[in-house]
């Protein structure tokens, strides 16, 4: 092992240099008492570290007995010097209110069953790309993506999600976000200005848009997705939709309005950008077709494996129009030139495997039994409350009485030891109160736990403003 140790031969401090003996001894001192140097850490062998440090074996031995003599060290035959183990500073307790608990009380409304990932099948793909990926795997590669990965999201996206793209069209990206971004920067280059958001809608994606310089404009929501209607006269460059499934009122854009969608885009040379959110999961209905298949030059379609696997995987994927393929292609290269290499070709194994199909069968009724016990506990606890949306993705909404401070709810929520999502912080315009309700992440055993303290936390909260 090499040490990050250095030696002042020429008694830079004005006091003329200490032996270096004694230096090695005071830096492997401060190193183990810090904790750089853990218990039974082995140090290199005496003529190996003389060699690193360009001293003689003696200064090195010296310092070593010294430090063994002092109970800093210690020598085992066949294992060298090593660090003792009563050598190390105990640690601090952790305060209790530090403490993570093993599972927080959060209807996250993006949030998958983590415990759910098929790590098993994930490891073997790891496994197989480390053993056979060639030696230019290691080296840079194109920043838009492995050609193995996009040649499998090709097939994938076309055959599951209706996607009308080749291999060459595709960006590979680290996340969905990152994809928008990408897109976002692309479209300001070229002159764009103003993108049409949904209103409420994903607050991370008008955040995105307006710090890479670009004007969100929002636009109404109602139960059958953005209110195409309202499109005409605002003079935008672009529309970021949520077609499958709308963040967060959980609609979906039905034929009429993807056909005046378009229509607009045509009309106004815009570019429609697609977040396929939550668009795998479909509980009483047949799936719908992304948006991209019906004019793949007038569509950026942007997927990830958040909901599908793991939002820790971070990847992303983009079908780009041809004549923002270039200007995405640049952003991608100074953004990160490229999303590891090693985590698209497991992915791209894994896909081709069958394991991502597999994983969707299997999670697809757990989800379906998380939700239905979800909205059976709230008519049960929580009558007043309105259930909106399809029945789909990883949330439900519920639209509460509009007497109720939603902030308010929120704290009291908070304090109660469970956190909620407000339909406020999805809002550009003020609107009734609401609340994003995630069941992904949690057991249906933890809904029939949590519903009814949500309940009680409900009833606190009318008392306190009857009073």
């Amino acid at each position: 092992m090499e040490l990050l140790l250095t030696l002042d031969r020429a008694g830079d401090d004005g006091r003329g240099p200490l032996p270096l003996h004694v230096q090695l001894e005071e830096q492997l001192r401060d190193g183990i008492r810090g904790g750089q140097l853990a218990p039974g850490t082995r140090l290199p062998a005496t003529r190996e570290l003389a060699r690193q440090l360009s001293v003689s074996r003696g200064v090195v031995v010296e310092a070593y007995a010294q430090l063994t003599a002092e109970g800093y060290l210690t020598t085992r035959r066949g294992a060298g010097t090593i660090v003792a183990a009563v050598a190390a500073r105990p640690e601090p307790p952790v305060p209790p209110s530090r403490v993570p608990r093993s599972a927080p009380e959060d209807f996250h409304p993006g949030m998958p069953d983590l415990a759910g990932f098929p790590r098993a099948a994930w490891i073997r793909s790891l496994r197989t790309v480390a053993r056979d990926a060639p030696d230019a795997a290691y080296g840079y590669v194109d920043p838009v993506g492995a050609p193995e990965l996009r040649a499998t999201l090709a097939r994938y996206l076309g055959r599951a999600r209706g996607v009308g793209a080749p291999p060459e069209r595709l960006v590979v990206t680290t996340g969905l976000t990152q994809g928008v971004a990408l897109v976002a920067r692309a479209l300001a280059r070229r002159g764009a200005r103003r993108v049409v958001v949904e209103d409420p809608g994903f607050m991370v994606h008008r955040g995105v848009l307006a710090h890479c310089g670009l004007e969100p404009v929002p636009v109404a929501v109602d139960a059958e997705g953005l209110r195409t209607e309202l499109l005409d006269g605002l003079s935008a460059d672009a529309a970021l939709v949520t077609p499958a499934h709308q963040s967060p009122l959980g609609g979906v854009l039905g034929p009429r309005r993807r056909a005046e969608l378009l229509e607009w885009a045509r009309r106004e040379r815009a570019i429609v950008i697609e977040d396929d959110y939550d668009a795998e999961y479909r509980y009483d209905r047949g799936p719908v077709g992304a948006l991209q298949g019906l004019a793949p030059e007038l569509v950026a379609y942007a997927g990830c494996a958040s909901k599908v696997l793991a939002p820790g995987l971070r990847l992303g994927w983009l079908a780009v129009p041809a004549e923002l393929l270039d200007g995405v292609r640049a952003e991608k290269a100074l953004d990160d030139l490229g999303t590891p290499v090693f985590d698209q070709l497991a992915l791209a194994d894994f896909v081709e495997r069958g394991e991502l199909d597999r994983h969707l069968r299997r999670m697809r009724p757990r989800y379906r039994a998380r939700r239905d016990a979800l909205v059976a506990a709230l008519a049960e606890h929580l009558p007043t409350w309105r259930i909106g949306g399809v029945a789909a993705g990883l949330h439900t909404v519920a639209l509460l009485p509009k007497e109720v401070d939603e902030r308010s709810l929120l704290a009291r929520a908070e304090r109660s030891g469970m956190r909620l999502h407000g339909l406020s912080w999805f809002r550009v315009a003020p609107g009734p109160p609401g609340v994003v309700l995630g069941y992904g992440g949690l057991s249906e055993a933890a809904i029939a736990r949590l519903v009814p303290q949500l309940g009680a936390v409900y009833a606190e909260e009318l008392a306190a403003a009857a009073r």
